[in-house]
């Protein structure tokens, strides 16, 4: 699924636009051709206590956005989705000027030497308590459940604010482009699960850390696991016509989608062959993918 263009700038980046009673949205000047228009900021609750949800970078002008829009309020916890860089560093900084805790998914730091098509983790990012599936925060008129949410990142959660049917997504689900699942630590058949997870919630609305809110849930991560079904198809199809290369399967899979775009692509295709192999339907020759003996 390719990513929308993106939308004309100025791009309204430090204002706190108050999308619900409950939740004010607050964009991060980060916006690039991975993040969309940037990280999106979440302050959920009330004048008597927020939490704020995927604080973004540690950039100075966003982090007094962010003052700016906490206003002098309580800030009873700070959670993020996951820790790549443009989610989470501003978690430490934002809590040393309120006092608030690091809640939420736990430290991840993978070391690898494979350039990257996503943000990169953040090594400094230590919270103090982790949540674990099911697992609940709450404040006045306001309780966020955790909802694991593996396969873009083996650490993603979501939240869903009980009280409204809404689920602060993070990057599992957007409706602007497909998340990237980047091995080794994303991982293709655990973000299928979790998409088929979510396709099983009754959430109202999603609000994800870059792009729209998604008010048709279950259609989006329904039409996101038929594509990813549709791209599975797709390699073992090309696979069975002749081995192949990944740098030779994403021109003719991707044909018509712009070039910067294949690297992402083909981490994703990646992704998929190796967890064809795991299930006894591919295999790896040198660099070269097949299909794997017939048992």
């Amino acid at each position: 699924m390719p990513p929308m263009s993106l939308p004309p700038q100025p791009w309204p980046t430090g204002l706190a636009d108050q999308v619900e009673p409950l939740i004010a949205r607050v964009l991060a000047p980060n916006g690039s051709p991975f993040t969309f228009t940037g990280t999106q900021t979440y302050l959920v609750g009330s004048e008597d206590g927020l939490a704020v949800i995927d604080p973004g970078p540690d950039d100075p002008v966003h982090l007094a956005a962010l003052d700016s829009a906490i206003a002098g309020r309580s800030v009873l916890a700070i959670l993020c989705t996951h820790t790549h860089r443009d989610h989470s560093p501003a978690a430490a900084p934002l809590a040393a000027i309120t006092g608030a805790p690091i809640i939420g998914c736990a430290a991840l730091h993978i070391e690898s030497d494979a350039p990257r098509v996503d943000a990169p983790f953040d090594k400094s990012y230590a919270p103090d308590r982790v949540l674990a599936d099911g697992e609940q925060i709450s404040g006045p008129g306001w309780t966020l459940t955790a909802v694991a949410t593996p396969g873009h990142t083996s650490n993603h959660l979501c939240y869903a604010l009980e009280e409204t049917d809404a689920l602060f997504t993070g990057d599992h689900v957007m409706a602007w482009s497909t998340s990237v699942v980047v091995p080794p630590d994303g991982d293709m058949a655990d973000y299928m699960a979790s998409l088929d997870k979510l396709y099983n919630r009754a959430d109202r609305i999603y609000y994800p850390a870059h792009g729209p809110a998604v008010t048709k849930p279950r259609q989006l991560v329904r039409g996101m696991i038929g594509h990813r079904l549709m791209r599975e198809r797709q390699i073992v199809k090309l696979l069975g016509e002749q081995p192949r290369s990944i740098a030779a399967l994403v021109p003719v899979m991707y044909k018509g989608v712009a070039e910067y775009l294949w690297p992402a692509a083909a981490q994703s295709v990646h992704a998929h062959l190796l967890d064809l192999e795991r299930r006894g339907i591919a295999r790896l020759d040198g660099d070269i993918w097949r299909p794997a003996p017939k048992r």
